[in-house]
């Protein structure tokens, strides 16, 4: 019984590996399996920070994404290159944090103003 138990994480942990390679930063929402897809069931969220879920069994996606940016922050965690922009506009825009911002955000932030 205990080999079996044993099998099972090991299975679970490789599952987990192969979902998490390659994403450094992410919000992780777990699905049931269900044919309900306009309104599917969500099982779990988590939040991963460098190939590692960091939390999880979180209320919603707003919480989670709450709880990533207080981690990036408090662990003092770049943005990943490809999402620099989109990290950067929501924190300057929408979370008010920061005067300064590169162009693009600035300009961005002008035209949704308008």
């Amino acid at each position: 019984m205990e080999d079996l138990l044993e099998k099972l994480d090991e299975q679970d942990t490789d599952h987990e590996k192969r979902v998490l390679r390659g994403v450094s930063v992410a919000i992780l929402t777990i699905i049931e399996d269900d044919d309900a897809a306009i309104s599917p069931n969500v099982r779990d969220v988590a939040v991963v920070l460098e190939w590692t879920i960091v939390l999880q069994d979180l209320p919603d996606l707003s919480t989670a994404f709450a709880y990533l940016f207080g981690l990036l922050y408090a662990m003092d965690i770049d943005y990943p290159k490809e999402m620099r922009y989109t990290f950067e506009g929501i924190q300057t825009i929408f979370f008010e944090l920061g005067s300064r911002c590169s162009q693009c955000i600035r300009s961005l932030k002008t035209n949704l103003l308008l």
